[in-house]
């Protein structure tokens, strides 16, 4: 028990004092955050509802009462600990960072009592916020989801590594340089709010130290086809015969498509090129205002059939087979269930790239698309022409705030640091529009209705289609960390489709979980064995075997029985279509 002076003032004892300070401070904390609870509870009946007063949140008060004890019990852990050490003596951490959690990894925030506490109260605190938002009882799912989510960004948000005074690695460069590494900080940070139509987003990389065609975007080839949506790039062979069958990759229309393309080291189109492959990848167009009509039908008829059509007068071949990356994998999906419906045949098996189709799990994207938040969406697109492409990188952002938000904020503003040169950010920042129309379509048959997952619930040129026709081989990839397309969402393909179907679980995520060739023997793959019917994702993982390294030769093994004869390799412009201009093209250098 700490002692008082004779005038009830604080102890002299300095051990006792800074415990009386770290308790005022902890129940402060505390009860900001308790206040934070119930706001947000409403807060997110509010938004869900938005036609009806908000009830008052509905939280058990014996849970609360049990989780309060529970952290004063952790604190009073944490008061000992501290308190040991500052005497000198050695204690274990009340709690720990998660495994991955990269603020708190400069030796400081351990060796240092003060900012070992200050670290250990912020988990202590976050992690009863959070499981206090968990248990607030009378919200629906939707509601719940969206609780956590905002729940989550004021946790990341009030992090002590995210402020100056409360970061040890901020105070050392701040200390070594004199002040210099704040001033430079606060000048890159005038510098970006001077570009901040769509709020302030932290530069992730030197977007000067990268030339889309330059060293980016390099691998050989032509453009032979063209129409106001696309570009269709042919790319040289690299080996004296190649496969029959041409092979067309449908990259998402909201990213540019040398994700698969950035680095000769890392770049599945030569790598699959190199392997005997003619591939062909369609460029989407940057859209404008000129193109806010265009819908899945435009998307369809100027995007995948025509491109089918111009790979026939290229290579002389009537059949293809087909790549769909994440929305360009719903795409081709939808084309695949058309085509079938109309009885074209022209590809003979498909792979789906972290792509979903039933969307009823898609993933944190859904809490974003509520009735009253897609309503206010529509309006504002419909105006503009198009969903700007910052709006949906700071929507992604948020996803990864800590990765992809504090980390910048950390690294730029309260170091003074440049970002560094990274060609996968800066493939991230080069994002594209989304036409207005397309994206009230695609959000609202998508997440909201879910009805591409129904059969006839979706509409393609007039015609009612259904996935469960489609007959053809499909090869679905999905990867284990993915926020974007969960793979327990993807993995819902392989109850859709008809056909022979192979699923891959690669390690890793939403990017690294593609873009992983063989040579740098990295992260991992999970495969069933074949024939095992499996109705889940959680059942069809518990019965894989986990395989090393990455899964593009299996994918390689399972494309090339389906890739027909070898041929005499084909060069861009050789065939029906003349090289219009060298690869990239054009389209994809238009900058948002």
């Amino acid at each position: 028990m700490s002692q008082k002076g004779q005038d009830g003032g604080a102890s002299d004892d300095p051990v006792a004092a800074l415990g009386e300070a770290m308790g005022a401070a902890a129940q402060q904390w505390q009860e900001s955050w308790s206040d934070w609870l119930g706001a947000l509870s409403a807060a997110a009946k509010d938004d869900a509802r938005p036609d009806s007063a908000p009830p008052a949140a509905n939280l058990d008060p014996a849970a609360m009462m049990e989780a309060q004890m529970e952290l004063w019990r952790d604190f009073q852990a944490l008061w000992a600990s501290t308190t040991a050490r500052m005497m000198g003596g050695q204690a274990e951490p009340v709690i720990a960072p998660e495994k991955g959690d990269n603020r708190f990894r400069d030796a400081e925030w351990s060796d240092n009592p003060i900012f070992d506490f200050l670290k250990q109260s912020y988990l202590l605190n976050a992690r009863w916020l959070r499981r206090s938002l968990a248990g607030v009882e009378g919200l629906d799912r939707g509601e719940a989801e969206k609780l956590d989510f905002i729940g989550r960004q004021i946790v990341d948000a009030f992090s002590p590594a995210n402020f100056a005074l409360t970061n040890p690695v901020v105070l050392r460069e701040m200390r070594e340089t004199r002040g210099e590494s704040l001033m430079r900080g606060m000048r890159q940070l005038a510098e970006d709010l001077k570009d901040s139509e769509h709020g302030l987003r932290p530069r992730q990389t030197d977007m000067d130290a990268f030339e889309v065609g330059g060293n980016v975007a390099t691998a050989p080839g032509a453009v032979v086809f063209q129409n106001r949506l696309i570009q269709l790039i042919q790319y040289e062979p690299a080996t004296e015969t190649v496969y029959r069958k041409p092979l067309l990759i449908v990259p998402p229309w909201i990213n540019k498509f040398y994700i698969l393309d950035l680095r000769p080291d890392n770049s599945f189109i030569r790598w699959a090129v190199a392997r005997g492959y003619t591939v062909f990848v369609i460029s989407w167009v940057n859209p404008d205002e000129s193109h806010a009509s265009l819908r899945f039908d435009d998307y369809l008829g100027s995007g995948i059939l025509a491109a089918l059509d111009a790979i026939e007068r290229a290579t002389g071949e009537r059949q293809a087979t087909a790549i769909g990356y994440c929305i360009g994998g719903t795409l081709l999906a939808a084309a695949l269930a058309y085509m079938d419906a109309v009885g074209d045949k022209r590809i003979g098996a498909a792979t789906f790239f972290a792509a979903q189709v039933d969307f009823e799990d898609a993933g944190e994207l859904r809490l974003f698309t509520d009735e009253s938040h897609m309503d206010a969406m529509a309006a504002q697109v419909r105006e503009k022409g198009y969903l700007d492409a910052a709006n949906m990188a700071g929507t992604f952002n948020a996803l990864r705030a800590n990765d992809l938000v504090w980390h910048f904020v950390i690294n730029n503003y309260l170091l003074g640091k440049q970002p560094p040169a990274f060609d996968l950010l800066f493939w991230n920042a080069d994002s594209t529009n989304f036409p207005a129309e397309l994206f009230v379509e695609y959000m609202h048959n998508m997440y909201q209705q879910n009805n591409l997952a129904r059969p006839g619930g979706f509409e393609l040129m007039g015609r009612k289609i259904d996935l469960g026709r489609i007959a053809i081989p499909t090869y679905i990839q999905a990867s284990k960390e993915d926020h974007i397309a969960p793979a327990a969402s993807v993995f819902k393909l392989t109850r859709l489709f008809g056909g022979q179907k192979r699923f891959v679980l690669a390690g890793s995520g939403h990017i690294a979980g593609v873009v992983n060739p063989p040579e740098k023997k990295k992260y991992q793959h999970w495969l069933a064995k074949a024939g095992a019917g499996h109705d889940d994702f959680e059942s069809w993982f518990a019965a894989a075997e986990e395989h090393p390294g990455s899964w593009w030769p299996d994918w390689h093994r399972w494309q090339a029985r389906r890739s027909g004869k070898k041929v005499p390799a084909r060069k861009p412009g050789d065939g029906g279509l003349a090289a219009i201009e060298p690869a990239p093209g054009s389209y994809v250098k238009r900058r948002s």
